[in-house]
């Protein structure tokens, strides 16, 4: 009878130490594996970040990001605190990234720098509620929508709040095609989002694509130097893109490296959201703050976008304004498909994507710049 009751009691332990936290945060993760897997909504985020929330809310597992000596601690201590993950993928995310439409229509680099106020708004908002400096820079940087960014930026600055900061920066990115689309359409017209932009595509020449990760690299690394793993890593994957003659490397980067370190981040980043840490109200004011600063980004960058079709006599599609951040590819797909749905003739990919190149490279400077300052204020 002792051993019967010794083996029911072990079978029963980990029911038992389930608290309600974790009761709450499985569901949350539940809720996140739905809609990478039921609704498709960028999965290669939402499954890693919801299985990794499920497995660090398990007792007894010791699969959290912060249970030291576990295979996840090792990962998450090893590519997060270091801020190695972050760089190796900006690696792969150059040598994705055609920066052509850009370079043949400069004019939307525009619509980059517009993605970026919803940052700087909300860092004003954030101080006013009494965060420190160096929190409510890094809970600004959410809005870059641009999750190795807000992990470089936290890792630097407020590392105590790089677990909720990070999960908020990839979850929000990865329900851009959720949270976009319904601003877009509260702030425009059916008319304005019907608007037809000319569908040629400019030729840029291979002498200037392979000289602009160089000259870019160069200009925005002496502008802003705190932004320079990130940045230099981006150029290089993308001069390695450009280049023509290193295709091994390029399929490396593009393929197996950011597919794994994709993996890897989104695993211990949704592993390090205990529970205990998550539901308290700092962090949920921080995901509050996140989402405003991402709301903002897109407002702004839609205001431009109109404020350019009066500019230009209706020659803009103010959804374009909507791409200028760093979700790179999901704002352009958001424009291209909000764009169809008021005009099927509409062919805003084009635009959008260089709008949205544009937004990548904002939104390293803009965590640069505020890094610089932050040094300066030390």
């Amino acid at each position: 009878m002792d051993i019967f009751l010794s083996a029911l009691s072990a079978f029963t332990q980990g029911f038992a130490s389930l608290t309600w936290q974790a009761v709450v945060m499985i569901i949350l993760a539940s809720a996140l594996l739905y809609l990478g897997i039921g609704r498709k909504i960028e999965p290669l985020l939402l499954v890693p970040i919801g299985f990794g929330v499920l497995l660090a809310n398990l007792p007894l597992a010791n699969l959290a990001a912060q249970d030291e000596g576990g295979v996840i601690n090792i990962l998450y201590e090893a590519g997060i605190l270091t801020e190695l993950f972050p760089v190796l993928l900006f690696i792969g995310l150059g040598a994705m990234i055609d920066f052509g439409p850009m370079l043949a229509n400069p004019a939307v680099l525009i619509f980059g720098a517009a993605g970026q106020f919803g940052i700087f708004l909300t860092l004003l908002l954030a101080l006013a509620l009494g965060f420190p400096r160096e929190q409510a820079v890094s809970i600004a940087v959410i809005g870059a929508m641009d999750g190795p960014t807000a992990i470089f930026v936290t890792s630097k600055l407020a590392r105590e709040l790089l677990p909720a900061i990070s999960i908020a920066a990839y979850s929000y990115m990865s329900l851009v095609p959720i949270i976009q689309p319904p601003i877009m359409r509260f702030m425009t017209t059916k008319k304005e989002r019907a608007t037809l932009m000319a569908t040629g595509e400019k030729k840029v020449s291979q002498k200037v694509k392979i000289l602009f990760p160089i000259v870019a690299a160069v200009l925005t690394i002496l502008i802003a130097p705190m932004g320079a793993p990130l940045m230099g890593m981006l150029m290089f994957g993308n001069l390695m893109r450009e280049s023509g003659v290193l295709k091994r490397l390029v399929d490396v980067s593009e393929g197996a490296l950011a597919n794994v370190v994709t993996l890897f981040l989104g695993l211990t980043i949704g592993a390090s959201m205990l529970g205990g840490n998550f539901l308290r109200w700092e962090t949920i004011l921080i995901f509050i703050l996140g989402l405003m600063a991402i709301s903002l980004d897109t407002v702004t960058g839609v205001l431009l976008g109109k404020l350019m079709r009066v500019l230009t006599k209706g020659k803009i599609n103010p959804l374009i304004g909507a791409a200028g951040t760093s979700a790179f590819p999901m704002s352009s797909r958001v424009v291209q498909k909000e764009g169809q749905k008021a005009n099927p003739r509409s062919f805003l990919l084009w635009h959008a994507i260089g709008a949205n190149t544009g937004g990548q490279i904002g939104s390293v400077m803009a965590a640069a710049v505020m890094l610089a300052i932050m040094a300066g204020l030390a």
